[in-house]
Formats: C-alpha cells, structure tokens, sequence
C-alpha cells in the first residue's frame, strides 16, 4: 500500500455538503464560546447554485451564527474538531 498517495488534512478540502454536526473550535473564543456544531447547512434558492452559508452553533449558550463556510478553511479562527 502506498501511504504517500494519501491524502493529508491540508490536502483534503472541506466539502459544505459533508459540514452538517462536525465539530469546530474557535482560536480565539469570544465570550466564553469555544467549541461550536455546523447546526444548518444553507442551501441556495438556485438548485444549481454553490452553497455559501452555514449556521454555527455555540455548544456553551446555544447561540447560532450564520458564516460563509469557507471561513472553516482559515485555521488562524477555526480548527476541527473540538480541542
């Protein structure tokens, strides 16, 4: 088996079809908010469009937020996982 053709984290692109209940943590919390759930994946009004949004939810107060998913990508604000 060839372990190199595997595909690492930094290689294997988040997918906002896939994003629905997985874990993320903030870098940065803000107000005690650390760890979140992608709660809804929002589909566009166009079939054929790209999904852009996604509602985050803060597993401490339950509080939600809408974010472009790609947001996800910058592990300066977000990692994933719960850490």
């Amino acid at each position: 088996m060839n372990f190199s053709a595997m595909p690492s984290k930094e290689q294997n692109p988040l997918n906002p079809k896939k994003l629905l209940l997985t874990k993320w943590t903030a870098v940065k919390p803000i107000q005690k908010r650390k760890h979140f759930l992608v709660s809804k994946v929002i589909l566009p009004e166009l079939p054929e469009s790209a999904i852009e949004f996604i509602e985050i939810e803060a597993v401490f107060d339950k509080k939600t937020e809408l974010i472009p998913w790609r947001d996800l990508k910058d592990t300066d604000v977000w990692l994933q996982g719960w850490v």
